[in-house]
């Protein structure tokens, strides 16, 4: 039934009343349109509503064909970064990847790389810290605790101001040489150096980083010489589970968690078994383990005499087997060696692959789409974003906001 029949109105005044109505609704919807838009930009990348300033200041951006502009604008509420930016990059510090841990410098220096425009990619490799800007009555930055970060996050300081640029070197005496971005802060040798091989560290960082857990990549046509003694070539008796499972992985593996042979978390097990007052060790030049006469850590000697042929761990020299075979696809960078000596440059035979950009690019997508990426025009739009993110220096905050512009009509 039409509006024109509900009032009482027929023929050609009927159609005249009806096209009138449907005009001004859909004029209405279009101004509508805009606002909603803007709100759900907001609330997708700051979690709460805006201001009326903002929000009205977002509308008229949209309005003028310039929806990035207004993303930017939600992402200069602090919410931004002390609640959507710390609760996704959470996760990725610790093994159960819950949300549910405290602020620590792992979480603190990417949410500040993304903050400042930082290239996104030297997570992984640089001389980089974010720590809380000194004159705020913080605890200082310690090697041994993280008060530093619980009582920011406990006093709810904003993280957009508080948080500044360091470098561990300066602030925890790591030699710059042997820094690599957030795989060497506190957090991380903490929750994936601690006891192992360190092997952990490596298959979390492929997890988070390259969106790939070690099963999916596994190559058994690698070769297999630098596979520790550790590894058993015959688990259970049967070398098939050996050949079939294992060598797969730790052929790609080993070689290059390698650059980490001399980084360990040392804690004293008695007094604090949990590792809560534990540190990141690292032996520099003239540092020697006792067990192992170098300077390579005893957890790369660990369970030697399970194949007293396999490979011992000698110096931090790392090789990428995976540049060749199935795993060409991460897209290695041609420009690097492949091949290095420490962790800084592993770190960045990692984040320079074409994997690294388009996983830290799904990653957004899903956290700001609150979906995976599911349509042809989807994936279309992870490949725009995915160039847009090289094309801007790999500057994550631009990929946040391409990534609420596109689903802020869903």
């Amino acid at each position: 039934m039409t509006t024109g029949v509900l009032l009482g109105i027929t023929g050609k005044a009927a159609i005249r009343c009806t096209l009138a109505v449907f005009v001004s609704a859909l004029s209405l919807n279009v101004l509508a349109g805009a606002r909603e838009q803007a709100k759900r930009i907001h609330d997708r990348l700051a979690g709460i509503p805006p201001t009326e300033a903002v929000l009205s200041a977002m509308e008229m951006d949209i309005t003028n064909n310039n929806s990035v502009a207004a993303a930017y604008k939600a992402m200069d509420n602090d919410a931004f970064y002390s609640v959507t930016l710390k609760n996704w990059i959470t996760p990725w510090t610790n093994e159960p990847q819950t949300v549910f841990a405290p602020l620590n410098d792992y979480t603190a220096t990417v949410i500040g790389i993304i903050k400042d425009d930082i290239d996104i990619r030297e997570i992984l490799y640089n001389d980089i810290i974010y720590v809380g800007q000194s004159g705020n009555g913080l605890a200082a930055y310690s090697n041994t605790n993280n008060n530093h970060y619980e009582q920011m996050e406990t006093r709810a300081l904003p993280l957009s101001t508080t948080l500044v640029r360091s470098t561990q070197s300066s602030v925890t005496g790591l030699e710059a040489s042997a820094t690599a971005g957030v795989l060497t802060t506190r957090a991380s040798a903490k929750a994936f150096m601690i006891d192992g091989t360190n092997r952990s560290l490596f298959r979390f960082t492929l997890v988070n980083h390259l969106c790939n857990d070690l099963e999916p990549i596994k190559d058994t046509e690698r070769a297999a010489d630098r596979i520790r003694q550790d590894v058993s070539r015959s688990p259970g008796g049967d070398s098939r589970i050996y050949m079939n499972s294992c060598y797969g992985c730790h052929a790609g593996m080993d070689p290059l968690i390698q650059a980490f042979a001399y980084y360990n978390y040392e804690y004293n097990v008695d007094t604090d078994p949990d590792g809560a007052s534990g540190q990141l060790d690292y032996n520099s030049v003239g540092e020697l383990d006792p067990e192992t006469g170098t300077r390579v850590q005893a957890k790369y000697h660990f369970n030697n005499k399970n194949f007293p042929s396999g490979y011992v761990t000698p110096d931090d020299a790392w090789i990428n087997y995976w540049r060749k075979g199935t795993n060409q696809l991460l897209g290695w960078d041609q420009s690097l060696p492949g091949s290095g000596s420490g962790a800084k440059s592993m770190g960045q035979e990692l984040s320079h692959s074409s994997k690294f950009s388009s996983c830290q690019v799904k990653k957004v997508f899903k956290n700001v789409c609150l979906r995976d990426p599911v349509s042809a025009a989807d994936h279309s739009q992870i490949t725009s974003m995915i160039s847009s993110l090289s094309a801007n220096g790999y500057q994550l905050k631009r990929t946040f906001a391409e990534a609420a512009v596109y689903c802020m009509g869903d």
